[in-house]
């Protein structure tokens, strides 16, 4: 941590913690006390249902019924300290890099746009939060986390599965940003289906080429114009959209350059797993971990951020200069 944190987690959220950690130990031992509890009902239970000769499946629904109830119940208070930490914590870090956090976006921008493109999967259920706003180098962004998962049957069983689960990061690019270029992920032998063009959101995008065959093997571009696609993905730029998904620890990185989004916009997604959480409500809470692992997670983002800003401006630059 720089200076400034270490200040604010000195003077401020450290005390803060200290003085919640009373009550956090009380609210461990009230879960633990509600667990047993469940146990014990759910073993009663159970015993009277066997002594009464029921069959073998309600049985085993009151042994594992009654532990769940009294550990959900149980843990009511804990969950509530863990989301004002929480909020405190992503909103303190927040302010201390010029920008304002929200559990959760009053509306996730320009998700609607990714999935046109498909940047992201279709899903029958989605939940979004922590939200963060501000400008990075003079730009406009935001980001946000998203959870989209897909209802699945399976033996007359109704279930759900993940499919995505990660950063969504909207930015209004300094470079004049014309057409439509969309990013995908290599598909390997099925690029060979799509040679000659694919449709993004009502739009026909024929495939581009990259210059540099360390992205072209990551990377699969589609646009409706090949010399502003080429303009747009300087190699700096593509470089550090791969930088994006190392730093994070994610995969599957994708993006687009969309003029009809706003004013002209960046629009990314990468898998990276549920960030900006605070950690287990079982240890201390004054393990600076917890504050530590936020800073790192939204410094990567907002670093990355100014990375892939400052060589659009570079380039612009540097083409004015050339004129």
């Amino acid at each position: 941590m720089d200076a400034r944190f270490s200040r604010l987690w000195d003077d401020k959220l450290e005390p803060w913690l200290s003085g919640l950690e009373g009550d956090r130990l009380r609210f461990v031992r009230l879960r633990w006390y509600w667990t047993t509890g469940g146990v014990a009902l759910g073993a009663a239970f159970a015993t009277v249902l066997a002594y009464q000769g029921a069959e073998a499946v309600p049985i085993i629904m009151a042994l594992i019924i009654g532990p769940f109830l009294g550990y959900m119940i149980g843990s009511h208070a804990l969950h509530k300290m863990s989301k004002r930490i929480k909020l405190e914590l992503n909103s303190t870090i927040a302010g201390a890099l010029g920008l304002v956090y929200r559990p959760k976006p009053q509306s996730p921008a320009r998700f609607d746009r990714l999935r046109d493109f498909g940047l992201l999967p279709s899903s029958t259920r989605q939940a979004f939060e922590d939200h963060y706003s501000g400008t990075q180098d003079g730009c406009d962004f935001e980001l946000y986390e998203a959870h989209l998962e897909q209802r699945r049957r399976s033996n007359k069983r109704t279930y759900y599965v993940t499919v995505f689960r990660g950063v969504i990061i909207r930015i209004n690019f300094p470079r004049k940003v014309e057409g439509i270029t969309v990013i995908t992920r290599d598909q390997g032998w099925f690029n060979g289906l799509q040679a000659f063009g694919r449709s993004f959101g009502g739009n026909k995008l024929e495939r581009i080429g990259l210059v540099d065959p360390v992205f072209e093997k990551a990377f699969e571009v589609y646009g409706n114009d090949q010399v502003l696609a080429r303009y747009m993905l300087t190699p700096s730029f593509m470089e550090r959209l791969l930088a994006l998904e190392t730093s994070l620890k994610g995969k599957n990185v994708r993006a687009a350059f969309d003029q009809y989004s706003g004013e002209g916009e960046l629009l990314i997604a990468a898998e990276t797993g549920n960030l900006f959480e605070i950690g287990s409500m079982s240890t201390p809470l004054t393990q600076p971990g917890r504050f530590t692992r936020i800073v790192e997670e939204l410094g990567h983002v907002t670093g990355l951020i100014d990375l892939l800003i400052a060589p659009a401006k570079l380039d612009e630059h540097e083409e004015r200069q050339g004129e």
